[in-house]
């Protein structure tokens, strides 16, 4: 029986034993890290098979890229912790008062993210080290911190990247800078799928990646989170403290635990003669960055910065005669990774104490937010937004209300319906709620690393009103119905035109080959009236036995109601047989990409028509596109970006041509230089007074950055003036909040219509201008229509799309599309 005893404990200790063994990452892939780039397949192979070997390691799926390939999160933490894992995760949520309270021991929760950038590819690499390290020999640090690793944000930019570099690499690699390996292709690795750039996505979650990265990340609300990404291929590394601005919301004990942090790097990398540097560049203002986002929801969140990006292959001589290798680059981000996971481990008490006051928003400057619901489609759109960061909101009582207007730039006050929106700063996410809808962030440092201006009321598009006391309010729940019945006595069907989603059924009906018409007039039927722009659904146009189930199908799929009239004969205004009432053709779009293109304006267009509209597009690409028959299209999409070569005169008369023909172009951005100044087309560049009069520089050298902010808008919003009766500003009002992203103005078209225009008195109502640049903003351009025989051209000055949430310009790009010029048929 003894023997049988010890027999039976040799089993469980050898067992046991056996179950700790572990492969390295080289032992498992069959090549040293840093010799090769691992394909995102593998890498997840790695972090099952740890996960499958070892117990105290978990591995969640998370989501799916556009592209199919799988995200994941891994768990690390001491057996005991494994074991309790949601009792820590409920535990920790309680801190935030999401959850109740309970008696779990306290945990450091530190969250690791790799790679959002995709040709930023030493991360993920540095992911199965940093992992590897702490299930052998950092073991003790587990004991009271949760660690959570994502491999990989970005996959589909990573194997973009990684694929394309293995096509072209020498072997051995080529250090040499002007190596083919070293100089990636359009569209490059660094964005996702549709070109998005994933590291400005958190707050809007307009991507995919970022959604279902968001769902658990709020699951968890970590203590610590680490962004890793790489910069160009002579900076030394970068981690936190992160320089000024700070946002103001950020806490004291914020600020000094990131230079804690950063001291404990410092300590490693001075061991070993590592340049580094801090406090420069990388600031914590725009909340939608990797860093920023986890910051203001009471993390320390913290962005690393190898040296390397899309440049570096595997391995490059950099300016200083050094030899930068991917093998290095990845021991430095593991390197900071463990750092960061030690310094937590020993503060495990301090980071939940101060975790959990970050949650006490008493001192909060605004109480609430009310938005005005003169729009259901936008509130449903925000409330969409804000039920993806678990943000509450509820519905005004009826009565006055008085604070900051975003309408008026100043105090004022307005009366709320039980249908206007209210969000409390008084909430678990609270501090989050008051950065994105504070009417303009203080800024403490003008030089800054992203746009100053994103509050959500001008994003949107809502007049609202930021209140310093607590608004009345009461949670409801349930939303208005649609209730579409077929009509055989109908003569139309009415479907109004004033957000997204109308351009969304539109477009819907157009593909299901039922033929609409809009109204340029407003007109009153059955003592209802109908704006600009309203869809008029004519039995008369659409003569087939199924068009009434097929109408009330497609209405009821995108949530239209429908209003069917027995009569053409308006009560006021247009009849149905007017020339003002005029057919929408389906359209066929064409959209430029390829050198020259911006991959981030080429994408958010792209990612526009396939997700949100969901209407089709052709990609056409840069290197055949004078040889394109222009005429197979109705449409012809060029975005931002630089042109000279390839929107050249011969391409431009052939354009020309297209539009005289009927066809229509939309040009965004810094497109409208290729077209700006050319004897044939409408739209001149506003000339700057330093243009004028050139003047020595005698600026001192060290003041050189901070006087050429006088020259810069870093994304500031502007108040400008819409002519509504203009097909393209259908369904807007008369002001329209503008996002600029640049100092460049046009002028006014003498021979074109200004639909939307700032005028000398337009304001700066949030974010960063330049003294300088604003003197040439006023009485400038922001979208018009240059008429050119039966089609025309519209110029968008300011990116109506941009990042995608910038949720208010989205029908501007529809009206450009659908309501002009598409009652012609070529």
């Amino acid at each position: 029986m003894k023997i049988k005893f010890i027999f039976i404990l040799f089993l469980v200790s050898t067992g046991t034993l056996f179950s700790q063994s572990i492969q390295s990452p080289s032992e498992f892939l069959g090549y040293e890290i840093g010799s090769r780039f691992t394909r995102h397949h593998k890498v997840i192979d790695y972090f099952i098979y740890v996960s499958n070997t070892l117990s105290n390691v978990k591995l969640e799926k998370y989501g799916e890229t556009n592209e199919h390939r799988p995200l994941y999160v891994s768990y690390i933490s001491s057996q005991e912790n494994i074991n309790n894992l949601e009792k820590i995760r409920n535990q920790n949520l309680s801190q935030t008062g999401v959850m109740p309270e309970n008696s779990v021991d306290k945990k450091a929760i530190v969250w690791l993210s790799y790679n959002v950038h995709g040709n930023e590819a030493s991360s993920t690499e540095a992911s199965m080290l940093t992992l590897y390290e702490l299930v052998t020999t950092k073991k003790a640090w587990l004991e009271n911190t949760v660690v959570i690793i994502d491999p990989c944000i970005n996959p589909d930019g990573r194997d973009r990247y990684v694929n394309w570099f293995n096509q072209v690499k020498s072997t051995p690699f080529n250090a040499v800078q002007d190596a083919k390996e070293h100089h990636e292709p359009w569209p490059g690795g660094r964005p996702n799928h549709y070109l998005f750039d994933l590291n400005r996505d958190w707050a809007w979650a307009t991507q995919i990646e970022s959604k279902q990265r968001i769902a658990i990340y709020n699951k968890w609300m970590p203590h610590i989170h680490v962004d890793f990404h790489e910069q160009y291929i002579n900076s030394p590394y970068y981690f936190a403290p992160a320089a000024e601005p700070f946002h103001e919301i950020i806490t004291d004990w914020q600020r000094n635990f990131q230079t804690e942090i950063g001291k404990n790097h410092a300590k490693y990398f001075d061991k070993e003669g590592w340049l580094y540097f801090t406090k420069e560049s990388f600031d914590l203002l725009y909340p939608s960055y990797g860093d920023t986002y986890p910051t203001f929801m009471g993390a320390i969140g913290m962005t690393y910065e190898q040296a390397g990006h899309g440049m570096a292959g595997l391995g490059i001589n950099t300016d200083e005669g050094e030899i930068l290798t991917l093998k290095d680059r990845a021991i430095h981000h593991k390197t900071t990774g463990l750092s960061t996971v030690e310094i937590a481990s020993k503060n495990v008490e301090k980071l939940n104490i101060e975790f959990q006051k970050f949650f006490k928003n008493d001192n909060l400057e605004y109480k609430s937010f009310v938005l005005k619901n003169d729009n259901e489609d936008k509130i449903n759109r925000l409330k969409n937004l804000l039920e993806t960061h678990n943000i509450e909101y509820e519905f005004a009582n009826t009565e006055s209300v008085k604070g900051y207007s975003y309408s008026s730039q100043k105090e004022d006050k307005f009366s709320t319906t039980d249908s206007d929106l209210v969000i409390h700063t008084n909430q678990p996410k609270g501090k989050m709620v008051h950065v994105l809808f504070e009417p303009n962030a203080k800024l403490a440092d003008s030089l800054t690393y992203d746009i100053t201006a994103w509050s959500i009321p001008y994003a949107h598009g809502f007049n609202a009103i930021a209140s310093k006391s607590k608004v009345a309010s009461t949670k409801k729940t349930g939303s208005k119905s649609i209730n579409n019945t077929i009509d055989k006595n109908a003569y139309a069907y009415l479907s109004k035109w004033n957000s997204l989603n109308d351009a969304t059924f539109l477009a819907d009906l157009l593909q299901n080959n039922i033929v609409p018409r809009f109204s340029e007039k407003p007109f009153s039927m059955n003592g209802k009236t109908y704006e600009r722009g309203t869809l008029i659904i004519l039995r008369n146009d659409n003569r087939n036995d199924n068009f009434d189930s097929e109408l009330i199908k497609i209405a009821d799929k995108n949530t239209r109601q429908l209003n069917p009239v027995s009569t053409g004969f308006s009560d006021s205004g247009v009849d149905f047989g007017s020339y003002s009432v005029k057919p929408i053709n389906k359209q066929k779009v064409a959209l430029l990409s390829g050198e020259g293109t911006s991959s981030l304006s080429f994408g958010e267009i792209w990612h526009f028509f396939e997700k949100e509209l969901k209407y089709p597009l052709t990609i056409l690409d840069s290197d055949y596109f004078s040889s394109v028959n222009f005429s197979k299209y109705d449409v012809i999409i060029i975005p931002e970006g630089y042109y000279n070569s390839i929107l050249n005169e011969k391409v431009l008369e052939k354009l020309t041509t297209f539009v005289q023909s009927g066809g229509t172009v939309i040009a965004i951005g810094n497109a409208l230089n290729s077209f700006a100044d050319k004897k044939d087309f409408a739209i001149t560049k506003k000339k700057t007074s330093d243009e004028d009069t050139k003047e020595p520089n005698l600026t001192p050298y060290a003041e050189q950055e901070r006087k050429s902010v006088e020259n810069f808008i870093t994304g500031a919003v502007f108040k400008s003036n819409v002519d509504v009766t203009h097909p393209l500003a259908f369904g807007y009002k008369n002001d329209y909040f503008t996002l600029k992203l640049g100092s460049s103005s046009y002028n006014y078209l003498k021979d074109g219509v200004n639909v939307a225009y700032l005028t000398s008195t337009s304001k700066n109502v949030s974010g960063f201008a330049g003294k300088k640049a604003l003197e040439n903003i006023g009485e400038s351009l922001l979208f018009g229509v240059e008429q050119k025989g039966s089609g025309s051209i519209i110029y968008m000055v300011d990116n109506p799309l941009f990042r995608d949430f910038w949720e208010n310009g989205k029908l501007f790009v529809a009206n450009a599309v659908f309501l002009l010029n598409s009652d012609k048929l070529k």
